[in-house]
């Protein structure tokens, strides 16, 4: 049965490259043997070592450097019509441990790149996985938008008294589940945007955009959002005490969401009677933006993670009865998308004594070139 299997092997190694790895050895055999001992080729045996471990593996390899060795060995004694001198024998010793030292190396060579491209593969195949499920996950949430518009125009409709008289507490009745069909549109959005960046990109629609205009449509917003928590919004305009602008070259659709999601962020975790408070700022080569809030803070180790995606900060505001709803951990993902997008920099840090502030810089639009793009944009 083994003498059937190494017939098998032998029939199916490819016989020219064993006719190469051959006449090799049978050119260095022919050379070590013809010429005085004091002359070692064996070291051009690593060569043939080399290619035996690439064409035909382990075995092989440990039986051609076992050769190698033996015919460098044997040139010691064979053919045998020298005197044998010390440095003769060291020479040879030295090529033979030398031809050891190849072939072992060139195992470890072959067994070090068949673990990288078996850790290739893997990599692939978890890429094609989480490409399969960002395809699933975008399709999922562009079908769900379909079934929401249309639940949202019924209960307009109703609203409107299209199929019948509504009574006032039927209104109300109405009214909420309005507003919960909204935020789950808004949130089905939100995460088809998130996946369609991380796979296409943001493109942006770039134009002079004056952050004090969308901080002031921002707080117009949410004013009654925020009041219904009972959270009180201000807006400051840093060091001056009067309204200035804060051009930038951006996107306006894109960093309106910004500033809208910073600001949802710092209600949603405020307190009940806590004080919400946007501050503009003009810097040398910045326009800064920044949310502050009043509540409990961030932990130190949940820095690295706050603009990861689905990822919500866990911490203490004091009562359950006291905590506002927490959001879905997209909107600060996609506020760094935008950001990051424009050239820009968000980041987060504790206030002192408590209280968290969010906000973003991004590069100042010189006043000349807002200018002309200005005119252009009106244009």
């Amino acid at each position: 049965m083994r003498n059937l299997k190494l017939k098998l092997l032998i029939n199916t190694l490819p016989t020219g490259k064993i006719f190469m790895i051959g006449t090799i050895f049978m050119l260095l055999a022919f050379l070590e043997y013809s010429t005085p001992n004091d002359y070692v080729f064996g070291y051009l045996y690593s060569g043939s070592i080399v290619l035996v471990n690439y064409w035909f593996g382990g075995m092989a390899t440990r039986s051609a450097t076992f050769l190698a060795v033996c015919l460098t060995i044997l040139n010691i004694w064979i053919p045998g019509n020298e005197s044998i001198q010390a440095f003769t024998i060291a020479n040879r010793f030295i090529a033979a441990i030398a031809l050891i030292f190849t072939g072992f190396l060139s195992q470890r060579l072959s067994k070090t790149q068949q673990t990288i491209a078996l850790t290739q593969n893997q990599l692939a195949a978890q890429e094609q996985l989480m490409r399969l499920r960002e395809d699933f996950a975008s399709t999922l949430t562009h079908d769900l938008k379909t079934p929401i518009l249309g639940a949202i125009e019924t209960i307009k409709a109703f609203q409107q008294e299209k199929f019948g008289a509504v009574s006032p507490s039927q209104q109300k009745v109405l009214a909420t589940m309005a507003r919960s069909h909204q935020t789950s549109l808004v949130l089905l959005e939100t995460l088809l945007d998130v996946y369609r960046n991380d796979i296409e990109g943001l493109k942006l629609n770039l134009a002079p955009v004056d952050l004090v205009v969308l901080a002031e449509t921002a707080v117009s917003t949410l004013t009654e959002f925020a009041a219904n928590r009972r959270i009180h919004i201000s807006l400051n305009y840093g060091d001056s005490d009067w309204k200035r602008s804060l051009w930038v070259l951006g996107d306006t659709v894109q960093l309106q969401r910004v500033v809208d999601n910073l600001l949802i962020n710092a209600i949603n975790h405020s307190l009940r009677g806590d004080r919400v408070e946007v501050v503009l700022e003009s810097l040398l080569s910045y326009q800064v933006v920044k949310v502050l809030d009043t509540g409990a803070g961030i932990p130190p180790e949940q820095f690295p993670h706050l603009f990861e995606r689905f990822y919500q900060v866990h911490s203490e505001y004091g009562s359950l009865s006291q905590r506002q709803a927490k959001g879905s951990g997209l909107g600060l993902y996609l506020s760094r998308q935008i950001i990051e997008a424009h050239h820009g920099i968000i980041w987060a840090e504790n206030r002192v004594p408590n209280g968290a502030i969010f906000g973003f810089n991004l590069p100042v639009l010189p006043f000349q070139s807002a200018e002309i793009l200005n005119t252009a944009y009106l244009k």
